[in-house]
């Protein structure tokens, strides 16, 4: 199946950004795709329609992500909307540098922009995420640090990542007592296998109007018929040499080939369509080692479930 003419495109929150409904995850770039595998996963990306870019400066092993596509997109900003992270540590060369500070705090975020634009070889990032709380920077001084990017024209929208509904409804509050740019997304593990989110979190952004941009939604292949339930992963693949599901979770994968089956498409349709058809959800963040990994991503997205649809797949992928 091939991807869409144009994929839908959605809001970030209250922000001017409109983004792709499956986005690309670039975890993958610079430790299991080397620059020609990422370059081509890139233009399969942009030519399927997908705008939505998601680094962060830990990936590829501090900073590798970043530099790849600075080199492979460079003169091409205009064809994407750009997100990239800071907050989790650095490793690698990149990290000498590092202030002895919170990852949270205003010292740091400064040293982090600088070193992703650098990197990404871009005078601005359109979405930067404050990848997981450091449990130690009062969230005001965080907001406080990102509006001054947002002031200077170097941050356009900004979100989060791994946060509790506790922690996103503290920043929200914050944000708007003291008059600093909200957090527009949330950026959490989602899946049809993984919906813990939709107890607390979910419900907190449908109310904020945060949009949710799912990460690991096909739960590294699981959740695309790539495994089966017994055998072990295959060889190549991300979870080589380990047991890829437990019986729980491959009664719920059986269960879902069985429903895409009945409908005449594949598993992977569902776990993107089907999740990106949940409530706040912008964007599926789905990584790619190959171009025609990038193409079924987007290609999912013909599949659009009605209410009847959903309901069922609620019956064999409990919340």
């Amino acid at each position: 199946m091939s991807p869409p003419t144009s994929l839908p495109t959605r809001r970030l929150g209250d922000s001017a950004l409109e983004v792709s409904a499956v986005g690309l995850g670039c975890n993958n770039f610079g430790w299991r795709s080397d620059r020609e595998e990422t370059g081509a996963v890139l233009e399969a990306a942009l030519a399927a329609g997908v705008t939505l870019f998601d680094t962060a400066d830990i990936y590829g092993g501090g900073g590798g992500s970043e530099a790849l596509m600075g080199e492979l997109l460079e003169g091409r900003r205009q064809e994407f909307v750009l997100a990239t992270k800071f907050g989790m540590e650095m490793k690698g060369a990149e990290a000498a540098s590092a202030p002895a500070a919170p990852r949270g705090s205003r010292d740091y975020v400064r040293w982090a922009i600088d070193g992703s634009l650098r990197r990404l070889r871009t005078d601005h990032v359109d979405l930067y995420q404050y990848h997981q709380p450091d449990q130690v920077t009062p969230i005001a001084e965080t907001l406080a640090a990102l509006a001054e990017l947002v002031e200077e024209g170097v941050v356009t929208a900004i979100g989060c990542s791994n946060f509790s509904a506790a922690e996103l409804e503290q920043a929200d509050q914050v944000a708007r007592e003291r008059e600093l740019p909200r957090f527009v997304t949330l950026q959490n593990h989602y899946s049809l296998l993984e919906r813990g989110i939709e107890a607390e979190v979910a419900p907190a952004c449908e109310r904020l109007g945060v949009s949710i941009l799912p990460f690991f939604p096909l739960e590294n292949g699981l959740l695309t018929g790539k495994y089966r339930r017994g055998e072990a992963a295959p060889a190549g693949t991300r979870l080589t040499g380990t047991n890829p599901g437990t019986d729980a979770q491959f009664d719920v994968v059986e269960a879902i080939e069985r429903y895409a089956g009945e409908r005449g498409i594949e598993p992977i349709d569902v776990a993107i369509a089907g999740l990106a058809a949940q409530p706040a959800v912008a964007s599926v963040i789905a990584g790619a080692t190959k171009a025609e990994q990038v193409r079924a991503n987007a290609a999912a997205l013909r599949w659009e479930p009605s209410a009847e649809d959903l309901a069922e797949l609620d019956r064999i992928a409990p919340r």
